[in-house]
């Protein structure tokens, strides 16, 4: 079967020699060098400052939530998308916080800006806006509505490792963005995650609650946890960051492949042109849910492996507050991500488009193409 998705394996020997590095220091969590040089090496390379490396991606959301005082102080919405994984969700549900699903942009697939502020309450605190497969979000027209109402902007990045806005790093917008480094993403560290904060204040609030609420080993001033990463997931991420362009290099190959096969045929996301692409996903959108179906089920008999992104429409499940999803609801059902991963063969490349334009042609398949 061809995945989805397949994690990117570096160089086994450097991992080896950074591991062999750990246990000559026997220095395996709680801020070791590793970690130390992962964060100056990521700020580097993502042109931002303020980078705090956690134990996943969904601890990002929940740490940068309490960092900006999103949570844990009374009743508490903030407006997001439905159209996401359930995560962005979720980790405000934990919180303490209830989610406002407003809905997306139909050609974009991301937050609409013009829908925001008719589900702006008394008890909004914030607005979580996610850059959906690595698209930009229209963040001047989201910057202008949180300034306006005094809202904070946690930006869930998960999907934009490195994308770029107006030649600037895009994860720098936002009072926060968050990102995910699981296995699956563009870039990882096997599990892992980092906020990226406006200001350095909030990351150091958030380094405390990370580590518990210490400020040193006999001083607690926050309420904490422990999410912090370890030097075994620093050490993939590094072995990673090293072989990031050959990685990105081959997802790009691939998109073309199938931009160049589906092209004017299908509708693809409407990019921001304003922004780069990280070629994470390929997600395409056809006819209706029984085309979707009908496509999927003949991919799987050949072997190959797609995904429907993102399924349901979160204004359906049970927590949280719909203020209108119908054009997310849409789109959620007729969406599949087609495998898209670094060493995808050309052999593999041509039997997933040969399938997809087969299913197409035929009776069950009518009008996906």
């Amino acid at each position: 079967m061809i995945p989805v998705t397949k994690p990117y394996l570096p160089s086994r020997e450097k991992l080896d020699r950074y591991i062999d590095g750990i246990y000559e220091r026997a220095w395996l969590t709680n801020n070791g060098p590793l970690i130390k040089e992962l964060t100056q090496r990521l700020e580097a390379y993502l042109g931002v400052e303020n980078l705090l490396l956690v134990g996943n991606g969904t601890l990002a959301l929940q740490i940068a939530y309490r960092a900006l005082n999103i949570s844990g102080g009374g009743p508490s919405e903030a407006i997001t998308t439905p159209f996401t994984y359930v995560a962005t969700a979720s980790s405000l549900k934990w919180e303490g916080v209830e989610p406002v699903f407003v809905d997306i942009h139909p050609d974009t697939w991301c937050l609409d800006p013009a829908n925001i502020e008719s589900a702006i309450t008394p008890i909004t605190k914030a607005i979580v806006p996610v850059h959906v497969f690595g698209n930009a979000c229209d963040v001047e027209a989201i910057d202008i509505v949180a300034q306006r109402h005094g809202l904070k902007v946690i930006y869930d990045g998960a999907h934009a490792f490195g994308v770029t806005y107006k030649g600037n790093s895009l994860l720098s917008h936002g009072d926060a963005t968050t990102l995910s480094f699981h296995a699956t993403k563009l870039f990882h560290s096997i599990e892992g995650g980092a906020i990226i904060f406006k200001r350095k204040e909030d990351l150091e609030r958030a380094r405390r609650m990370t580590n518990f609420g210490l400020a040193s080993p006999e001083e607690i001033t926050d309420i904490g946890i422990n999410a912090k990463m370890s030097e075994f997931q620093a050490a993939m991420g590094l072995c990673v960051l090293d072989e990031i362009d050959e990685n990105l290099k081959g997802r790009e190959k691939v998109w073309h492949t199938y931009e160049a096969a589906f092209k004017d045929k299908v509708k693809l996301q409407h990019r921001n042109h304003s922004a780069s692409y990280n070629y994470a996903y390929f997600p395409m959108m056809l006819k209706d849910q029984e085309e979707l179906l009908s496509t999927l089920e003949y991919l799987r008999s050949k072997n190959i492996s797609a995904r429907r992104y993102f399924y349901p429409s979160l204004d359906g499940i049970s927590y949280g507050r719909a203020a209108g999803s119908s054009v997310s609801r849409d789109i959620a059902s007729r969406i599949i991500c087609l495998p898209i991963f670094h060493g995808l063969s050309e052999n593999d490349q041509k039997l997933i488009t040969t399938s997809v334009v087969e299913i197409a042609a035929s009776d069950l398949g009518e009008g996906v193409l």
